[in-house]
């Protein structure tokens, strides 16, 4: 490229020293005192065309002079605002304001560039301020032919850094035109990156405003209904109860007023009170504002319009995001909501205390202020929950000497030889080894955990309910009331990949056809991706049952190998050593695919390209639930329908590969190994993925990063002895990933808590337990660990809840089936109406087990040993309903059998509908929007409508007095005699000139 003309299609051309000016562009001739001017002029017409300050607050601070730093005058501006000030960092307040220390950044861009050694030095001289004109001259020609400055050896970037800086200019361009207002700043701490510094003025912000129709507080103020009488009294009570527990902030005292809220409308400013104009619009209503034109404004230099999404994605930026109100820890911090939130809501030590809601929702937004919402409603609600699983417990642990069945097996007396576990190997053995077993079963199987079973249904119908009002109550007090069309302008934007995809169809259409109509994504342009989906996830489900096959394989084939062992000690605890090791399995599994199947489930919907940003966060929540709901409770459904059901009996046994038996559940049923996995898969989850990743990865993570901070700051010790600026403080922070992965673990144990409930009562207290250090543990996370995120409106949990509901009806289902077919709770029924002779449980055991004539075992499958227990068998029992050996029709299904299985589905219609018609019914007699938030909404609206009519009727009431005056006027005028009028032609033109003003 010809000296001449170096980047001249980048110097705008009103600048002095443009392409269109009669100086010498590339003899660099300017003299400091030109420059200065230069500067000074091209400030002014910028800050005059986007700035809304006064005219004297207006600087050179929101300068963006491409041309400048092209050429090599300037590298970037915050060199040359250094040489203005003497201590920036007292006037922005270490990067929470711009340079002048007035206007606040509401957002920050960043960015990668690099540094050539060339630029170093020009800028390190001008900011030295060498006076001599001549000596700049000198210092300004660069190595090259001439001393002009050369190109190739200047430019040290390649094409793609250039393309990226190319963008980013036209980007911030486009905001700049958008009315926000800029700075740069490169001369950071951290070596290579720069930061754009975003300022949204008060025009910006009304005009955003009113298009996103957020609600602002009026001026008009309205008393809350208060209760009154007793009611009055129990809340006063209750709120001194709970004072020691409420966590000290502000928004937490009791309101008797409130504010009336209209969404904002330049027209109508005169209803809000904008006597601080500074704090109208908070942090995160500015940041919301600044964020939403950053998505819509575009980048055209690329083939296909690009917002910041496309922009982060590309690398063009390499992080976007707002700035924490300031530090939370240190001496001399001042007090700001950040360290408010970390004192009273993100320390460990006020886990007995209530969240300050409003708080974290005034920080954060209402999206993830209604997360914490629910997440608390969640765990007051499992306190009752938790109370009555210890009580079935405990039921359970002072009925356990009292159980019939359990004492028989326990009983020596009975001698009862049970059939071979395995072949060859095993031998016989009695049922009282099997005592321990037993005693434990019946914690978990007596009668109490049907009634319990029935209360955790009921409990999910009513937590639902409460969290409907809570929510209510919440849209209410945060003016979300009415937000649904709002919601459809605001989430109705496509999406940045969806443009792309649609522009590309549009020109491969136009390029074959010649049509340049509008296009869109058909079904059939989502086939392939619709097919793709459809395939990945069968492959991802049929690969979770692979694995729950091949644990199944290894349980039986480490059953058979230890069964070989030749000290009686190791096999007798063959049953726990295999259960075990295949539990820790299963959960090493089931983490390690969560993670996959999360990421599996984001390319899937990537792929799929939805339109908006709410229907890709749908689609993505529902097929990553989809797979980790399968990946979490298969080895669990296993256990609890599978396990045991098709192994055959003695002599005609199922073999998988014609070599290993299936295995079979224990003497008292396998509800007691259904317990062990559930709480270990539970407990395992719950401790190592959602506690111990959360806060280890993220420290990992942050400890790399300050090595290679450290790393660089090594090798330039003047940006190492800078003080850090509060955008590069945050830029340090873990990026925010949405609220997926804080639901998604919440639902699965939700799942926990409720499907299998029937099988371990105490997962609820459990739950309870790990819910306490959860909420205190991702209050410290969003508060210390992650950049703050964009604030996003919302009036409830989404999708979630949809989720939440088919949990619960799911989890009725499950439980009938649980107690029907996994515990003995039907057959002890059956047995106690049909067949006990006294109407006691005595007899239970030996009617349950039919018996096996030893002589039928099939050629090499009766055991070694067969005089292992001292005594020759002729007869052994195995747990079946089956016709004895003496019988007609020997070993066939009997008549027990299908008496037991048509109790158990009668059991299973029964308990379903009458737990279903419960829930229901709970969920019709609590009504989803409480009385008293129902007559404030109502108050409002009809407040409203008289604040409007008020301002019609002095609107026509003015109008009336300036027509009564206009009219007077004319009066007055036309009573003048000729001569009076003409020669009073002053007050008959002034007459005129009134009525037309009028």
């Amino acid at each position: 490229m010809d000296k001449d003309e170096l980047d001249l299609h980048r110097i705008p051309p009103e600048a002095p020293w443009g392409p269109h000016t009669d100086r010498a562009f590339h003899g660099v001739e300017f003299l400091p005192e030109d420059l200065g001017e230069a500067l000074n002029k091209t400030a002014m017409r910028v800050n005059e065309k986007y700035s809304s300050l006064p005219a004297e607050e207006k600087g050179i601070h929101i300068i963006n002079i491409r041309a400048i730093e092209d050429i090599g005058y300037v590298q970037h501006e915050s060199i040359l605002l250094n040489s203005l000030c003497q201590d920036p960092d007292a006037n922005c307040k270490h990067g929470l304001y711009f340079r002048d220390g007035k206007r606040k950044v509401d957002y920050i861009l960043v960015y990668h560039f690099k540094k050539s050694s060339v630029s170093k030095t020009l800028t390190r001289r001008i900011h030295h301020n060498d006076s001599s004109a001549q000596s700049i001259k000198q210092d300004h020609q660069l190595p090259g032919k001439g001393g002009h400055l050369d190109v190739g050896e200047s430019e040290s970037m390649d094409y793609h850094e250039d393309d990226k800086r190319f963008r980013r200019e036209e980007y911030e361009g486009n905001l700049m035109e958008a009315g926000l207002e800029l700075e740069r700043d490169e001369d950071t701490k951290i070596h290579g990156v720069g930061f754009v510094k975003i300022h949204a003025p008060w025009n910006v912000l009304c005009r955003e405003a009113e298009f996103l129709k957020l609600k602002m507080p009026t001026k008009k103020v309205y008393q809350i209904n208060q209760a009154h009488g007793l009611l009055k009294k129990i809340n006063s009570v209750i709120q001194k109860i709970t004072e020691p527990i409420q966590p000290k902030v502000a928004e937490l005292k009791p309101q008797t007023v409130k504010r009336l809220s209209y969404p904002f409308s330049r027209e109508k400013q005169h209803l809000f009170d904008l006597s601080d104009k500074e704090s109208f619009f908070d942090s995160k209503t500015r940041s919301t504002i600044v964020y939403e034109i950053l998505k819509r404004t575009t980048c055209t230099k690329a083939k296909y319009s690009m917002g910041i999404t496309s922009l982060l994605a590309n690398g063009v930026y390499s992080a976007a995001y707002p700035l924490h109100d300031g530090d939370y820890e240190g001496e001399n911090v001042e007090l700001n909501d950040r360290k408010l939130l970390c004192e009273e809501w993100a320390s460990y030590g006020v886990f007995y205390k209530y969240q300050p809601i409003d708080l974290v929702r005034k920080y954060f937004g209402e999206k993830i202020g209604l997360y914490f919402a629910w997440l608390g409603v969640y765990t007051q609600m499992l306190i009752p929950a938790s109370i009555v699983g210890v009580i079935v417990f405990l039921y359970g642990c002072a009925t356990v000497d009292e159980n019939i069945p359990s004492m028989e097996m326990c009983d020596d007396r009975n001698n009862i030889t049970m059939c071979p576990l395995c072949d060859k190997t095993c031998s016989y053995w009695k049922m009282s080894s099997a005592c321990a077993t037993a005693r434990a079963s019946h914690l978990f199987d007596n009668p109490a955990t049907v009634f319990f079973s029935v209360f955790m249904a009921l409990w999910a119908a009513t937590f639902m309910e409460h969290w409907k009002r809570k929510q209510m109550r919440l849209n209410y007090r945060w003016d979300l009331t009415g937000f649904e069309e709002e919601e459809e302008a605001v989430k109705a934007h496509p999406r940045a990949e969806y443009e792309a995809k649609v522009l590309e169809k549009s020109l491969r259409k136009e390029y074959i056809h010649k049509k340049t109509d509008k296009e869109k994504l058909t079904w059939k342009d989502r086939f392939p991706a619709y097919f793709t989906n459809f395939v990945g996830i069968i492959f991802m489900v049929g690969l979770t049952f692979a694995i729950v096959f091949g644990v199944i394989i290894y349980r039986i084939s480490t059953a058979a190998a230890l069964a070989l062992s030749s000290t009686p000690s190791g096999r007798s605890s063959v049953r726990v050593t295999v259960t075990a090791t295949a539990v820790i399995i299963n959960l090493v599994v089931i983490i390690i695919l969560d993670e996959v199947y999360g990421c599996i489930a984001r390319w899937l919907t990537q792929i799929e390209v939805p339109k908006t940003d709410k229907s890709f966060e749908e689609r993505l929540i529902f097929k990553a639930f989809l797979l980790k709901f399968v990946n979490a409770y298969t080895p669990i459904f296993y256990v609890a329908f599978f396990k045991g059901r098709f192994v055959g009996r003695p002599g005609d046994y199922v073999y998988i590969f014609h070599s290993f038996r299936m295995e079979e559940c224990a003497p008292g049923g396998c509800l007691m190994e259904l317990c062990i996995q559930l709480s270990i898969i539970m407990l395992g989850k719950q401790l190592i993925q959602n506690n111990l990743f959360e806060i280890g990865i993220p420290k990992m993570k942050k400890l790399i990063r300050y090595i290679k901070l450290k790393q660089k700051r090594s090798l330039d010790h003047e940006e190492h002895m800078k003080k850090k600026q509060r955008y590069e403080v945050d830029y340090n922070l873990e990026p925010f990933a949405g609220l997926t992965p804080e639901y998604m673990e919440m639902i699965i144990q939700f799942g926990f808590v409720t499907l299998f409930v029937a099988s371990f009562p105490l997962a609820p207290l459990f739950a309870l337990l790990n819910n306490i250090i959860e909420i205190r543990l991702d209050a410290k996370k969003f508060v210390t660990e992650l950049r703050r995120p964009v604030a996003v409106r919302a009036k409830d949990i989404g999708i979630w809840y949809n989720i939440l509901r088919g949990v619960g009806k799911l989890a009725v289902i499950i439980n009938a089936f649980v107690i029907s077919f996994t515990s003995d709770f039907i057959p002890r029924l059956v047995y106690l109406y049909m067949y006990s002779e006294n109407g006691t449980m005595h007899g239970f055991v030996n009617h349950t087990l039919s018996s096996f004539n030893v002589s039928d075992f099939q050629g090499g499958t009766a055991p070694n040993e067969p005089m292992e227990l001292g005594y020759e068998v002729q007869i052994c029992r195995y747990k079946d309903y089956r016709e004895p050996p003496w019988s007609e029709n020997k070993y066939e299904i009997s008549k027990d059998f299908w008496a037991v299985l048509a109790a158990r589905l009668a059991f299973v219609i029964v308990f379903q509908n009458l737990v279903m018609f419960m829930s229901d019914f709970v969920d019709w007699i609590i009504p989803d929007i409480p009385k008293d938030i129902s007559q404030q909404i109502h108050k409002e609206k009809v407040l409203m409508v008289e604040v409007f009519m008020k301002e019609e009727q002095g609107k026509l009431q003015m109008i009336e007095t300036w027509k009564d005056k206009d009219m007077k006027k004319g009066e007055n005028c036309n009573n003048h005699s000729p001569k009076v009028s003409r020669s009073h032609s002053g007050s008959m033109s002034s007459c005129h000139s009134y009525h037309i003003d009028v």
